[in-house]
């Protein structure tokens, strides 16, 4: 029995090359970007687009770039925003959001509500997701 040669992350496959994943990727965030926002039918194209980049990070389908061993120094001043916004909205979030006090996605509503702005959002979300997965 003829043992066949293992692909190594030297050798993108198909879905690995920015040809094929940029334009699925933009079809899949504008099929999602029609839904209406914080729908059901949103939430579950999300979890399912979602589900199946984690079931593609979780199998061994997709080739893995190398995790650094470690952050450098300026890290820390890219986190510090990111910890200071998921602060922000986890309280504004626990508090109720109010007018005078809204959460990130009340503020958001209103440019959510145009398709194409909803479907630039889920292509961010799903390349950043992507990225993610290929770690």
């Amino acid at each position: 029995m003829e043992q066949q040669p293992e692909l190594s992350a030297d050798v993108p496959r198909a879905w690995d090359r920015p040809v094929v994943t940029v334009p699925t990727l933009t079809v899949l965030s504008l099929i999602g970007g029609q839904f209406p926002s914080f729908s059901t039918q949103a939430n579950v194209y999300a979890i399912g687009t979602g589900g199946a980049l984690v079931w593609l990070g979780l199998s061994n389908r997709v080739p893995r770039r190398p995790v650094p061993h470690r952050l450098g120094s300026g890290a820390v001043w890219w986190l510090l925003p990111v910890l200071v916004f998921g602060v922000f909205e986890a309280s504004t979030f626990m508090l109720g959001s109010r007018d005078d006090f809204p959460t990130f996605s009340k503020i958001a509503d209103p440019l959510l509500d145009d398709p194409l702005v909803r479907s630039v959002g889920y292509f961010a979300w799903l390349a950043a997701f992507w990225g993610l997965v290929r770690r």
